[in-house]
């Protein structure tokens, strides 16, 4: 007696790439092939997810990035408006803070000007003095999740008010310059772990007392 065959179409997907063919199935097995099957289509459809694979029967109109595991993705930041600047600081709020020991620079942040905004960016106005009395005012954010910065405002020509055309928007806080206070804010007063260690008026007083995170740490 000749045997029944049927022919059983089987896609599977390899190394990101899918394979498809047919194999000729005797009547005898054709039970176990189906359960078998089965469990092969449940498996590669969970695996066409995780390594990309995708059906030339069916092509995507979306790009791979589509893949990319949904842990890794993160949530779209926006950056809150600032709305107002804060007054021009005075020589009485000023709280000095400690950059490099081979600068003749000294600075300071205004401590009645200084925010943490719920964009995880600390906001604060910094005071760069040169020993002739110069000054160089400027309101700033620094950005803990991205280690950046950017410039809001500088204090004008005249010194009686803000300069906004020199704003500029976030970029790289640079390390190992003489003069790169940014650099030292974050690192000792505004951010750990990618976020704003505290409250504003907890790094105000971390400022004001010295404590730095390295300090903190070491206890």
């Amino acid at each position: 007696m000749a045997r029944r065959t049927s022919r059983r179409a089987i896609s599977l997907c390899f190394a990101g790439r899918l394979f498809e063919g047919r194999a000729y199935v005797s009547g005898k097995t054709q039970l176990k092939v189906n359960a078998t099957l089965a469990v092969i289509a449940a498996s590669a459809a969970a695996l066409a997810v995780l390594a990309g694979c995708s059906s030339n029967k069916a092509p995507s109109t979306q790009d791979d990035g589509v893949f990319t595991y949904l842990l890794d993705r993160k949530p779209n930041w926006t950056e809150e408006k600032v709305e107002t600047l804060p007054p021009l600081p005075q020589a009485s709020n000023l709280l000095a803070f400690n950059v490099s020991q081979n600068t003749p620079l000294t600075f300071s942040v205004d401590k009645t000007s200084l925010t943490v905004g719920k964009d995880g960016v600390v906001r604060y106005v910094v005071v760069v003095t040169s020993p002739a009395g110069a000054r160089n005012v400027n309101y700033e954010g620094i950005r803990c999740d991205t280690y950046e910065w950017r410039r809001y405002a500088s204090i004008n020509d005249d010194q009686n008010g803000w300069d906004q055309g020199v704003a500029f928007d976030f970029k790289r806080i640079e390390n190992g310059e003489l003069n790169a206070y940014q650099a030292a804010l974050y690192q000792d007063y505004f951010c750990a772990s990618k976020l704003p260690v505290g409250t504003a008026k907890q790094i105000v007083n971390n400022i004001q007392y010295k404590r730095t995170q390295s300090s903190i740490n070491s206890r």
